[in-house]
């Protein structure tokens, strides 16, 4: 199997769900180079279905690589343009560093629960443009 042993086998689960305004999509497994383009795929339908205040749930990924972390930059870019909001849910120390070390963690707004991130924030700060 080489070197699709590890990522080819990792199936990438996708659910969404509404909660308030926001559309949350919770997703399960490895987000890498064979998975990510399906992850884009759902969150450009997502956009283009209008929704406009996306929260993902990161709650059960296992692994991020960069090209995951591109397929959510260029969400978020997306969302931006239409003047919505992309929201993370990262419980994990291990994700978060991710986030911290690449300094996405100022691009985006990364909460500890979905809870959180469906409170009013973020779609209160594209609102007022803060």
């Amino acid at each position: 199997m080489g070197a699709c042993e590890k990522g080819a086998v990792m199936e990438l689960s996708l659910a969404a769900r509404t909660v308030a305004e926001y559309k949350v999509l919770e997703i399960g497994g490895e987000v890498d180079v064979y998975t990510a383009p399906k992850l884009r795929e759902r969150l450009i339908e997502m956009v283009n279905a209008g929704d406009r205040h996306i929260v993902v749930d990161l709650g059960r990924v296992d692994f991020l690589d960069s090209t995951g972390l591109g397929v959510l930059v260029g969400a978020h870019r997306r969302l931006k343009a239409r003047d919505g909001t992309l929201g993370l849910v990262c419980p994990h120390e291990r994700l978060l560093k991710v986030f911290r070390i690449t300094g996405l963690d100022k691009v985006f707004d990364i909460h500890a629960s979905v809870e959180d991130a469906t409170r009013g924030g973020a779609a209160r700060a594209a609102r007022t443009g803060s």
